[in-house]
């Protein structure tokens, strides 16, 4: 076996066949011996399934081989090559390439601005449904693309706009998409991404009815990139493009600003956490205001321990059997500071 500067996931399909067939063995008697089962050898072998690290390492030790197979593991960008067709592919090593990204979107969040769980969400739908593993190595490989964009220092430039729609339709419950709205307002703080808003308002002045991508290159023309549900499509002609990217420039002039867009947001945001939705009240600990009594006075208690999940659960102390409404964190930082401050009136 022959150790190389860069691997594919191909080249170590190769290895690990070969490997096996030197130690003389079968594809299920090595699965029986990892443990694991056959399948995931067979389809380790053909580049259907990514293995992770602690598969290499267990080949190394069954198999002989010194360690060379993790090696060859860790020189593998595993997650650019997850079962994507040859156009995304294309588009990713185009993304990954990019110094000026400017993007559309009308459906959903755009992958480099994802969640984890919102990334879960959608690609849970459709052939990945119920298959656990392949959701898994789908997201991760998500999740990597955004990494050049995130890392400190990151020099590439990403603009987005989003159509209103996208930030109202709800992906994964309440709670993933809140997280998601809040991650938007966070990476909107970065010096390298701008993100907008494209109110219903705007109405017939949005100039375009499907989502888009223009990529600068560091080096040749600019990229435009479309995409539909079973293909992509490119062009670098430079009227197409040239035309593409001053309706761009004039749809960003007819958009909220990046401000004004933080704060849509954010109520959209308040709005979900505000939602009566199912929090598992059972694993609630509830903490009895201090001016809660037995006197039948106005009497409240709050469960604290759901901070996490941006939400504050208040209801009657009591009536602890009774509905309990269900407060942003923020939402209930406020109350509680302008009650302690005197700025409600007393009755």
């Amino acid at each position: 076996m022959q150790e190389q500067a860069f691997c594919s996931p191909a080249f170590f399909a190769a290895e690990l066949a070969e490997a096996r067939e030197n130690a003389g063995l079968s594809q299920g008697e090595l699965a029986r011996l990892i443990p694991c089962d056959r399948s995931l050898i067979s389809r380790i072998e053909v580049g259907e399934r990514v293995p992770n690290e602690d598969f290499a390492r267990a080949c190394d030790k069954l198999l002989n081989t010194g360690g060379l197979l993790l090696r060859v593991w860790q020189r593998v960008p595993w997650h650019r090559e997850v079962e994507h067709p040859d156009w995304f592919r294309r588009f990713a090593d185009m993304e990954a390439r990019a110094t000026d990204l400017r993007q559309y979107e009308i459906a959903w969040i755009p992958g480099l601005l994802q969640t984890p769980a919102y990334a879960r969400a959608l690609l849970s739908q459709g052939d990945a449904a119920g298959d656990d593993d392949l959701i898994n190595e789908r997201v991760a490989a998500r999740l990597g693309r955004q990494k050049r964009f995130l890392e400190a220092g990151a020099e590439p430039f990403l603009v987005v706009v989003l159509d209103e729609a996208v930030l109202r339709r709800t992906v994964g419950g309440p709670v993933v998409m809140a997280e998601q709205l809040r991650h938007l307002l966070e990476l909107a703080q970065r010096p390298n991404i701008v993100i907008q808003v494209a109110p219903y308002e705007i109405g017939e002045r949005a100039p375009f009815g499907a989502s888009f991508t223009l990529l600068k290159l560091s080096e040749g023309p600019e990229w435009q990139y479309t995409e539909s549900l079973s293909r992509g499509a490119f062009s670098n002609n430079p009227r197409q493009v040239g035309e593409r990217s001053r309706a761009y420039d004039r749809l960003r002039a007819e958009v909220l600003s990046a401000p004004e867009s933080a704060r849509l947001i954010l109520r959209i945001m308040e709005g979900l956490l505000n939602m009566d939705r199912k929090i598992d009240l059972r694993t609630a600990r509830w903490l009895k205001s201090s001016y809660s009594g037995t006197d039948g006075g106005q009497c409240v208690e709050v469960a604290c321990n759901f901070v996490t999940a941006g939400v504050v659960p208040v209801r009657d102390s009591k009536d602890p059997e009774g509905p309990a409404l269900t407060f942003s964190v923020d939402a209930w930082r406020t109350f509680v500071t302008k009650m302690a401050s005197g700025d409600f009136p007393t009755f």
